[in-house]
């Protein structure tokens, strides 16, 4: 014989919002249906699992280990609804993708602000982190990395064309220094630094030339952890900065910065998203993942 689930779904609600008349409003059942449910579900199982008092609900020992159980595989099979849901003739569904701040606003919003205008039941939601979001274990849909620093079991899909990195300096601060000939002459140079969250650590400038490459751990007055600040430390003169050439190219145009050590900076693989292999696809994700892919201009 098959439990019937709808009262763990009731436990779980009143566990959760720690009041059978939120619990109730939440389902839509009286208050007093729903504490009848709970008081089965109790004597089924044997255990107290609710402690009730005039002002708050709360869970035992017993509801807490429950909660830890089965909570997590409702939102599995409600995930798996929605899922099943999205493959609606009319594309539709809340996707979650985690990102880099320059990916997001130079890739991201170009692209999908047009596909959501044709599209007014697909919802985007991006989180900005520099880090390495585990997307399986946060829950997002997919994530944005270079190249070559998507895991293998993910699938990656290239959004962004192959990168090169440029050091830069503003007039105003090479009237006062002279330009650097090798990475080495930066050791003498204030340099504006950045801090990864990936690598817990200030970044170290990599170079290439001739097969011959170099880091350089770089110092300077200033630490940033987002670009827009490296680059207006740049443009306002407070030092030498290191970034992908992209994030430079206007003010380059511009003539308020000037790149040095051109012939040493490295090309890299430019920006993909990447998801499970087990993630299901759905008219609204094709849709997501054709509208940002790579195409050669």
């Amino acid at each position: 014989m098959r439990e019937n689930f709808n009262d763990l779904l009731a436990f779980i609600i009143v566990a959760q919002e720690r009041s059978f008349t939120r619990a109730a409003a939440q389902l839509g059942v009286s208050q007093s249906a729903l504490s009848q449910t709970i008081r089965s579900l109790e004597e089924r199982l044997g255990l107290r699992l609710l402690t009730r008092t005039t002002r708050s609900v709360s869970p035992t020992e017993a509801g807490e280990r429950l909660m830890r159980t089965v909570a997590p595989r409702v939102e599995e099979i409600e995930s798996e609804l929605t899922a099943l849901r999205e493959l609606r003739d009319k594309p539709a569904g809340t996707f979650r993708i985690t990102t880099g701040s320059y990916a997001a606003e130079a890739i991201l919003w170009p692209k999908l602000s047009k596909l959501l205008s044709d599209y007014p039941d697909i919802r985007i939601e991006i989180a900005i982190d520099n880090g390495f979001t585990d997307i399986v274990a946060q829950r997002y849909d997919m994530g944005v990395r270079l190249g070559n620093e998507v895991e293998k079991d993910m699938i990656a899909v290239r959004i962004g064309a192959d990168m090169r990195m440029a050091a830069v300096g503003s007039p105003a601060y090479f009237a006062s220094h002279p330009q650097p000939e090798t990475p080495q002459d930066l050791m003498k140079h204030n340099c504006i630094n950045m801090r990864f969250p990936t690598y817990g650590d200030v970044y170290a400038w990599e170079f290439t030339k001739n097969g011959q490459e170099l880091k350089v751990r770089v110092g300077g007055q200033w630490i940033f952890n987002t670009i827009h600040q490296v680059i207006t430390a740049a443009v306002e003169g407070a030092g030498l900065a290191y970034l992908p050439e992209e994030v430079f190219r206007q003010h380059i145009h511009d003539r308020r910065l000037k790149r040095v050590l051109e012939d040493w900076c490295p090309s890299f693989s430019g920006y993909h998203i990447y998801y499970p292999v087990s993630r299901q696809s759905s008219p609204a994700f094709a849709l997501l993942v054709n509208a940002l892919r790579y195409r050669v201009k």
